[in-house]
């Protein structure tokens, strides 16, 4: 049962009630206050008050404080007055029911409402919130298309410098060509002026004697041109070189694979002998194929994939046994439908790849999953398959190539139930 706390003390003006509510040796909290604009409760196990008021209140401006065991109330008027008691005199039992119901049903509509409005208010928050992220998003993407953007114009007006700088070394060295020409012919024009005029140093003058005194007369010389020898015969000089010998005994002697190193070297300065006229003009880095398989990993990421698929080549050129070379040129001629140049480059990339080693797996993985595509977009489904089922051996935990596996199954099961 609850003690019922009598002894309070109070006072008023014509705006505000104050009111003192003594609670010793108990401990009182904001939850035990229940206040509304006619009905106040304190409610302290085992204390217990209850008041109806004598007139409404404003309970927003009201307040209570606490302490040293004393609950002070400051209590505001709705209106301007004097009241004759505290409470409501001479209420019979119903109506004291009925306003403490009223009371709890107000004071739990007031409740439903103030959480109705932090409800519209966080959800107008979180609105806030979600376009302020999406209009950061749009100006982010925005930026990275402009960068993208920013970017291609870059690379385009580089390679059409590059263009116009091979034009001008070509015009330049036609010119020069030319000219040597011009120079070439003018020198065997003035060869051929100089053989054809008589040597004045090398010529001799004969003098006959003449009769009667044994004397020279100046007028009986007989002058004699020398004439040039005539020009010698061509001919072809026959040049033997002497065998290269290896000092290897017999029973350890490797000549087949030296002579093949021989052949791919001679191979190898053939062709980049042949690739100088085209070179000359490139900068050095652009004569390196590493920075070339960046530059088509950029142009790749950019989406620019004639772009890349140029420069791959152009590594190729300068060093063809690198693999991720044909590796990335495969995925490049993937995206641009090229899918018989994707196998073919995935094959040689296959073939370079070698031995299998746990280097190179995920190159090889690579390689057979980039070539399945290419068969099965060419409705080789059966060849396409046995790329990943070589990819799935490899690494066999890669989840989406096992995926990929089981939907080309299921393509090769249909066209067989088909036909």
């Amino acid at each position: 049962m609850p003690v019922w706390l009598r002894e309070y003390s109070w006072r008023q003006t014509g705006s505000a009630v104050y009111l003192s509510l003594p609670l010793r040796g108990v401990r009182v909290t904001a939850t035990n206050i229940f206040c509304t604009d006619q009905y106040l409760k304190v409610s302290v196990p085992p204390f217990l008050f209850e008041a109806i008021l004598y007139a409404p209140i404003d309970e927003t401006k009201s307040t209570a404080r606490i302490g040293n065991g004393i609950i002070f109330f400051t209590l505001y008027k709705k209106e301007v007055a004097m009241w004759d008691s505290l409470i409501v005199a001479n209420a019979d039992k119903e109506k004291l029911q009925y306003l403490r119901e009223h009371a709890v049903l107000k004071a739990h509509e007031k409740a439903k409402e103030e959480t109705e409005a932090k409800r519209v208010t966080k959800q107008e928050h979180k609105k806030y919130a979600l376009e302020a992220a999406m209009k950061l998003e749009e100006a982010e993407r925005k930026r990275v298309e402009d960068l993208k953007e920013k970017e291609r114009q870059k690379v385009t007006e580089e390679l059409e410098l590059w263009k116009k700088q091979q034009k001008e070394a070509e015009k330049q060295r036609k010119v020069q060509k030319d000219q040597e020409a011009q120079q070439l012919k003018e020198k065997k024009k003035e060869k051929l002026n100089k053989t054809r005029i008589p040597n004045e140093g090398t010529s001799k003058i004969r003098l006959k004697p003449t009769k009667g005194h044994g004397s020279y007369s100046m007028f009986s010389e007989n002058i004699k041109e020398e004439q040039l020898p005539a020009p010698r015969s061509a001919a072809t000089i026959k040049i033997n070189f002497t065998s290269r010998v290896f000092p290897t005994p017999l029973r350890e002697s490797r000549v087949a694979e030296e002579e093949e190193w021989l052949r791919k070297q001679a191979e190898a300065r053939r062709t980049i002998s042949s690739d100088l006229s085209e070179m000359e003009d490139l900068k050095e880095e652009e004569k390196n194929p590493d920075w070339l398989k960046d530059k088509g990993n950029k142009m790749f990421a950019m989406g620019n994939y004639l772009a890349a698929v140029h420069a791959y080549n152009l590594a190729v050129r300068l060093n063809n046994k690198l693999p991720l070379l044909y590796l990335n040129r495969a995925a490049c001629h993937l995206k641009l439908r090229n899918l018989h140049k994707a196998i073919e480059d995935s094959s040689k990339a296959l073939e370079l790849l070698t031995p299998p080693v746990p280097d190179n797996e995920s190159a090889r993985v690579k390689a057979h999953v980039r070539r399945g595509t290419a068969f099965c977009q060419l409705e080789l489904y059966t060849e396409g398959l046995q790329d990943y089922e070589e990819a799935l051996k490899i690494d066999p935990k890669n989840k989406t190539i096992e995926k990929d596996a089981e939907k080309i199954r299921h393509l090769i099961q249909g066209t067989m139930q088909d036909s």
